[in-house]
């Protein structure tokens, strides 16, 4: 079969090393039919439709790597594509703005691609260096008991290390009806859809808002620290320019300027809620 068959044993995994919530927004500027389910600590599974690599021309393993560039290009977690068809399967890694890899195999499992795509994996999924390196290179090597299908249910049990739990059904060798079939039987299944600029805007604030520094960005530590930086940033200006440094004063003012849209900021998004509730 050629590189860009699309026969119904074809399927594709994007597993996101992130809690479902933080995948959504970005998901959702796929603008494609998506199933999104939690598999794992800290993993998330994104499943599309078939109709979705259809387009004339376009390999299933370049689709893949596509789609995991374009979720992890702008986040801070890295996107482990798994794609196969009925002639071979392979794995796609994309982490920011980073050269994305990839790795195949034949049908019968003959590996055919480079190691350097096995260091890219383990380097930006986490892994271990030796224990999970040295279980990535045998599936570099020729195994004539293996299949494609096994090579690839053996790199999902080396990221399962990381915490990742793939959900009864998604597996390499179900067609795509079979993945969005198992997937949206889910309790925690959702379908993501594009929502319009206007609502992805909001959920990529609410995703910010609830990260890690999510405090820092609204609520009281941010009205604190805004109001800290306004008052040190207008004292360091008023000082600069009394001493006529105008390199301190001008480093005040964009600390006062910081500290007044962090103020912006916490305001906008009140009245941004508050107006959802009404």
């Amino acid at each position: 079969m050629s590189a860009t068959d699309h026969s119904r044993a074809a399927g594709v995994l994007l597993l996101c090393r992130a809690e479902p919530g933080r995948v959504r927004p970005s998901a959702q500027l796929l603008n494609e039919p998506l199933l999104l389910v939690p598999a794992g600590e800290g993993w998330s599974a994104l499943i599309p439709g078939e109709d979705s690599w259809r387009t004339e021309g376009t390999g299933l393993a370049t689709a893949t790597a596509g789609w995991a560039h374009a979720l992890a290009v702008a986040e801070p977690w890295p996107v482990v594509g798994l794609w196969w068809d009925g002639s071979g399967a392979g794995f796609v890694v994309a982490a920011g703005f980073r050269r994305t890899a990839g790795y195949a195999w034949l049908a019968d499992g003959t590996p055919l691609g480079e190691e350097a795509a096995m260091t890219a994996l383990r380097a930006r999924t986490g892994l271990d260096p030796v224990l999970d390196g040295d279980a990535l290179d045998a599936l570099t090597r020729p195994d004539p008991d293996a299949d494609a299908a096994a090579r690839v249910r053996g790199l999902i049990a080396v990221l399962s290390r990381t915490g990742l739990h793939l959900p009864p059904g998604l597996a390499p060798g179900v067609p795509a009806d079979g993945l969005r079939a198992s997937a949206g039987a889910l309790p925690a299944a959702e379908a993501v859809y594009w929502p319009g600029w206007r609502e992805a805007v909001r959920a990529g604030f609410d995703a910010a808002d609830s990260s890690r520094l999510g405090a820092w960005t609204r609520g009281p530590r941010a009205r604190a620290l805004g109001a800290g930086e306004m008052v040190a940033g207008a004292a360091l200006a008023l000082w600069g320019r009394r001493r006529g440094r105008r390199g301190v004063a001008a480093a005040g003012a964009a600390v006062f300027a910081d500290g007044a849209l962090t103020l912006a900021y916490d305001w906008w998004r009140g009245r941004l809620q508050a107006g959802r509730t009404h």
